[in-house]
Protein backbone atom coordinates (compact mmCIF):
# COMPACT_ATOMS: atom_id res chain seq x y z
CA UNK A 1 0.00 0.00 0.00
CA UNK A 2 1.28 3.32 -0.65
CA UNK A 3 0.97 5.88 2.25
CA UNK A 4 1.68 9.47 1.93
CA UNK A 5 1.65 11.74 4.68
CA UNK A 6 1.51 15.19 5.80
CA UNK A 7 4.65 16.49 7.07
CA UNK A 8 3.68 16.65 10.56
CA UNK A 9 1.94 13.16 10.71
CA UNK A 10 5.53 11.56 9.01
CA UNK A 11 6.80 10.27 12.60
CA UNK A 12 3.62 8.79 13.53
CA UNK A 13 3.53 6.23 10.13
CA UNK A 14 2.93 3.26 11.99
CA UNK A 15 0.02 4.06 14.30
CA UNK A 16 -1.35 5.49 10.78
CA UNK A 17 -0.74 1.98 9.10
CA UNK A 18 -1.68 0.15 12.10
CA UNK A 19 -5.17 2.27 11.48
CA UNK A 20 -5.62 1.78 8.25
CA UNK A 21 -4.61 -2.33 8.71
CA UNK A 22 -7.67 -1.95 10.69
CA UNK A 23 -10.33 -0.16 9.09
CA UNK A 24 -12.70 -2.89 8.75
CA UNK A 25 -12.70 -4.00 11.83
CA UNK A 26 -12.50 -1.23 14.11
CA UNK A 27 -13.18 2.42 14.32
CA UNK A 28 -16.30 4.44 15.16
CA UNK A 29 -18.51 4.56 11.85
CA UNK A 30 -19.84 8.39 11.12
CA UNK A 31 -21.09 7.31 7.38
CA UNK A 32 -21.44 4.40 5.38
CA UNK A 33 -22.67 3.74 1.58
CA UNK A 34 -20.75 4.08 -1.32
CA UNK A 35 -18.22 5.79 0.75
CA UNK A 36 -17.02 4.74 4.78
CA UNK A 37 -16.05 7.49 7.15
CA UNK A 38 -14.84 6.11 10.46
CA UNK A 39 -13.18 8.23 13.57
CA UNK A 40 -10.04 6.75 15.09
CA UNK A 41 -7.61 8.09 17.82
CA UNK A 42 -4.11 8.57 16.76
CA UNK A 43 -2.13 9.15 19.81
CA UNK A 44 -4.65 10.94 21.70
CA UNK A 45 -5.73 12.93 18.48
CA UNK A 46 -9.30 11.70 16.60
CA UNK A 47 -9.13 11.81 13.12
CA UNK A 48 -11.69 10.83 10.13
CA UNK A 49 -10.58 8.00 7.77
CA UNK A 50 -12.48 7.92 4.67
CA UNK A 51 -12.68 4.68 2.54
CA UNK A 52 -13.49 5.14 -1.01
CA UNK A 53 -15.46 2.23 -2.67
CA UNK A 54 -13.14 0.77 -5.29
CA UNK A 55 -13.64 1.98 -8.54
CA UNK A 56 -15.30 0.39 -11.77
CA UNK A 57 -13.24 -1.72 -14.72
CA UNK A 58 -12.06 1.26 -16.29
CA UNK A 59 -11.57 3.71 -13.58
CA UNK A 60 -8.93 0.83 -12.03
CA UNK A 61 -7.18 1.20 -14.99
CA UNK A 62 -7.59 5.13 -15.18
CA UNK A 63 -6.51 5.62 -11.46
CA UNK A 64 -4.04 3.27 -11.66
CA UNK A 65 -2.12 5.29 -14.39
CA UNK A 66 -3.58 8.22 -15.74
CA UNK A 67 -5.87 10.49 -12.95
CA UNK A 68 -5.27 11.02 -9.41
CA UNK A 69 -7.36 9.12 -6.68
CA UNK A 70 -9.97 10.57 -4.97
CA UNK A 71 -8.05 10.27 -1.80
CA UNK A 72 -4.85 12.18 -3.17
CA UNK A 73 -6.90 14.60 -4.62
CA UNK A 74 -8.69 15.17 -1.02
CA UNK A 75 -5.29 15.33 0.65
CA UNK A 76 -3.56 17.96 -2.07
CA UNK A 77 -6.65 20.08 -1.93
CA UNK A 78 -6.95 20.22 1.44
CA UNK A 79 -3.40 21.13 1.90
CA UNK A 80 -4.19 23.90 -0.96
CA UNK A 81 -7.21 25.54 0.73
CA UNK A 82 -5.16 25.80 3.87
CA UNK A 83 -2.14 27.61 2.33
CA UNK A 84 -5.06 30.19 1.03
CA UNK A 85 -6.57 30.45 4.80
CA UNK A 86 -9.96 28.33 3.99
CA UNK A 87 -10.90 26.10 6.57
CA UNK A 88 -10.72 22.70 6.08
CA UNK A 89 -9.99 19.53 8.53
CA UNK A 90 -6.35 19.16 8.93
CA UNK A 91 -4.50 16.45 6.69
CA UNK A 92 -2.72 13.73 8.06
CA UNK A 93 -2.30 11.00 4.93
CA UNK A 94 -3.68 9.41 1.95
CA UNK A 95 -3.41 5.86 0.70
CA UNK A 96 -3.69 3.95 -1.84
CA UNK A 97 -3.75 0.01 -2.94
CA UNK A 98 -2.69 -0.75 -5.82
CA UNK A 99 -1.66 -3.61 -8.06
CA UNK A 100 0.51 -3.97 -11.45
CA UNK A 101 -2.37 -3.21 -13.76
CA UNK A 102 -5.04 -2.08 -10.89
CA UNK A 103 -6.41 0.48 -8.80
CA UNK A 104 -8.77 -0.53 -5.91
CA UNK A 105 -9.37 0.70 -2.38
CA UNK A 106 -8.13 4.53 -1.73
CA UNK A 107 -8.15 6.73 2.08
CA UNK A 108 -8.12 9.93 2.91
CA UNK A 109 -7.13 10.81 6.68
CA UNK A 110 -7.79 13.78 8.37
CA UNK A 111 -8.78 15.81 11.64
CA UNK A 112 -12.16 14.47 12.83
CA UNK A 113 -13.60 18.12 13.47
CA UNK A 114 -16.16 19.07 16.14
CA UNK A 115 -18.94 21.32 14.41
CA UNK A 116 -21.99 23.07 15.49
CA UNK A 117 -24.16 22.91 11.85
CA UNK A 118 -24.14 22.68 8.71
CA UNK A 119 -25.83 24.39 5.96
CA UNK A 120 -28.65 21.73 5.77
CA UNK A 121 -29.54 22.61 8.88
CA UNK A 122 -30.19 26.40 8.48
CA UNK A 123 -33.26 25.94 7.18
CA UNK A 124 -34.71 24.34 10.48
CA UNK A 125 -33.68 27.72 12.20
CA UNK A 126 -36.73 29.28 13.97
CA UNK A 127 -35.03 32.50 14.49
CA UNK A 128 -35.29 34.57 11.20
CA UNK A 129 -32.74 36.75 11.91
CA UNK A 130 -29.78 34.16 12.92
CA UNK A 131 -30.99 32.52 9.90
CA UNK A 132 -30.17 35.23 7.77
CA UNK A 133 -26.73 36.40 9.60
CA UNK A 134 -25.16 33.00 9.11
CA UNK A 135 -26.67 32.74 5.31
CA UNK A 136 -24.86 36.18 4.65
CA UNK A 137 -21.96 35.05 6.46
CA UNK A 138 -21.59 31.79 4.46
CA UNK A 139 -21.90 34.05 1.20
CA UNK A 140 -19.18 35.99 2.07
CA UNK A 141 -17.20 33.05 2.37
CA UNK A 142 -18.77 31.63 -0.85
CA UNK A 143 -17.26 35.14 -1.86
CA UNK A 144 -13.48 34.77 -0.81
CA UNK A 145 -13.76 31.49 -2.33
CA UNK A 146 -14.50 32.65 -5.78
CA UNK A 147 -12.40 36.06 -5.68
CA UNK A 148 -9.40 33.17 -4.76
CA UNK A 149 -10.15 31.12 -7.77
CA UNK A 150 -11.55 28.18 -5.90
CA UNK A 151 -14.76 26.73 -7.46
CA UNK A 152 -15.84 24.03 -5.17
CA UNK A 153 -18.33 21.70 -7.31
CA UNK A 154 -19.86 19.82 -4.57
CA UNK A 155 -20.50 23.05 -3.13
CA UNK A 156 -24.03 21.17 -1.23
CA UNK A 157 -25.61 21.56 1.97
CA UNK A 158 -23.68 18.82 3.82
CA UNK A 159 -20.11 19.93 2.84
CA UNK A 160 -19.60 23.01 4.88
CA UNK A 161 -19.28 22.42 8.60
CA UNK A 162 -19.76 25.38 10.41
CA UNK A 163 -18.96 27.06 13.96
CA UNK A 164 -20.47 29.12 16.12
CA UNK A 165 -17.62 31.69 16.73
CA UNK A 166 -18.36 34.09 19.45
CA UNK A 167 -21.06 36.71 17.49
CA UNK A 168 -19.42 34.67 14.02
CA UNK A 169 -19.26 31.52 12.40
CA UNK A 170 -16.37 29.95 10.64
CA UNK A 171 -16.69 27.52 7.41
CA UNK A 172 -15.14 24.69 7.05
CA UNK A 173 -15.38 22.66 3.49
CA UNK A 174 -15.23 18.87 3.76
CA UNK A 175 -15.70 16.37 0.45
CA UNK A 176 -12.67 17.85 -1.54
CA UNK A 177 -12.01 15.62 -4.34
CA UNK A 178 -13.73 17.68 -6.88
CA UNK A 179 -12.27 21.23 -7.68
CA UNK A 180 -11.14 23.66 -9.70
CA UNK A 181 -8.87 26.12 -9.49
CA UNK A 182 -9.22 28.98 -11.87
CA UNK A 183 -10.73 32.49 -12.25
CA UNK A 184 -14.98 32.03 -12.45
CA UNK A 185 -17.23 34.77 -14.56
CA UNK A 186 -20.57 35.32 -13.47
CA UNK A 187 -22.36 32.36 -14.22
CA UNK A 188 -20.36 30.15 -12.71
CA UNK A 189 -20.44 31.77 -9.57
CA UNK A 190 -23.85 31.93 -9.38
CA UNK A 191 -24.21 28.25 -10.70
CA UNK A 192 -22.00 27.17 -7.33
CA UNK A 193 -25.04 28.03 -5.69
CA UNK A 194 -27.16 25.48 -7.24
CA UNK A 195 -26.80 22.87 -5.37
CA UNK A 196 -27.59 24.54 -1.85
CA UNK A 197 -31.17 25.00 -1.27
CA UNK A 198 -34.57 25.53 -3.65
CA UNK A 199 -35.41 27.50 -0.79
CA UNK A 200 -36.24 31.21 -2.80
CA UNK A 201 -36.33 33.31 0.30
CA UNK A 202 -32.89 31.88 1.31
CA UNK A 203 -31.42 32.58 -2.35
CA UNK A 204 -33.06 35.64 -1.99
CA UNK A 205 -30.91 36.70 1.16
CA UNK A 206 -28.02 35.30 -0.25
CA UNK A 207 -27.93 36.90 -3.99
CA UNK A 208 -28.87 40.27 -2.06
CA UNK A 209 -25.21 39.69 0.13
CA UNK A 210 -23.72 38.64 -2.90
CA UNK A 211 -24.34 41.52 -5.09
CA UNK A 212 -23.52 44.12 -2.06
CA UNK A 213 -19.81 42.35 -2.22
CA UNK A 214 -19.40 42.83 -6.00
CA UNK A 215 -21.88 46.39 -6.47
CA UNK A 216 -23.48 44.09 -9.21
CA UNK A 217 -27.34 44.50 -10.37
CA UNK A 218 -29.10 42.80 -7.70
CA UNK A 219 -31.83 41.13 -9.38
CA UNK A 220 -29.59 39.94 -12.15
CA UNK A 221 -27.86 37.95 -9.25
CA UNK A 222 -30.93 36.81 -8.07
CA UNK A 223 -32.44 35.51 -11.16
CA UNK A 224 -29.33 34.08 -12.49
CA UNK A 225 -28.52 32.61 -8.86
CA UNK A 226 -32.51 30.81 -8.77
CA UNK A 227 -32.02 30.30 -12.24
CA UNK A 228 -29.72 27.70 -11.89
CA UNK A 229 -30.97 26.61 -8.52
CA UNK A 230 -34.95 25.44 -10.82
CA UNK A 231 -32.62 23.87 -13.58
CA UNK A 232 -30.37 21.40 -10.41
CA UNK A 233 -33.13 20.88 -9.10
CA UNK A 234 -35.44 20.04 -12.20
CA UNK A 235 -32.42 17.69 -13.39
CA UNK A 236 -31.99 15.92 -9.49
CA UNK A 237 -35.69 15.15 -9.81
CA UNK A 238 -35.93 13.27 -12.91
CA UNK A 239 -33.14 11.40 -12.22
CA UNK A 240 -34.99 10.40 -9.04
CA UNK A 241 -38.22 9.41 -10.36
CA UNK A 242 -35.59 7.51 -13.42
CA UNK A 243 -33.67 5.07 -10.84
CA UNK A 244 -37.35 4.85 -9.16
CA UNK A 245 -38.57 3.56 -12.63
CA UNK A 246 -35.78 1.58 -13.12
CA UNK A 247 -36.10 -0.06 -9.32
CA UNK A 248 -39.28 -0.91 -10.45
CA UNK A 249 -38.80 -2.39 -13.90
CA UNK A 250 -35.85 -5.08 -11.96
CA UNK A 251 -38.54 -5.93 -9.10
Amino acid sequence: MKIVYADAFKDQSEKIEKILSDFSEKGKTLSSGRNTIKTFDLNGRSVNVKSFRIPNLINKFVYRFFRKSKAERSFSYAEYLLSREVGTPFPVAYAEECKWLTFGRSYYICDHLEYDFTFRDIEKFEDAAHQEAVLRAFTRFTYDLHEKNIEFLDHSPGNTLIQIDGEGFQFFLVDLNRMNFKRLDFKQRMKNFSRLTPNKEMIQIMANEYSQLTAWNENEVFETMWGYTQEFQEKFFRKKRLKKKLKFWKN
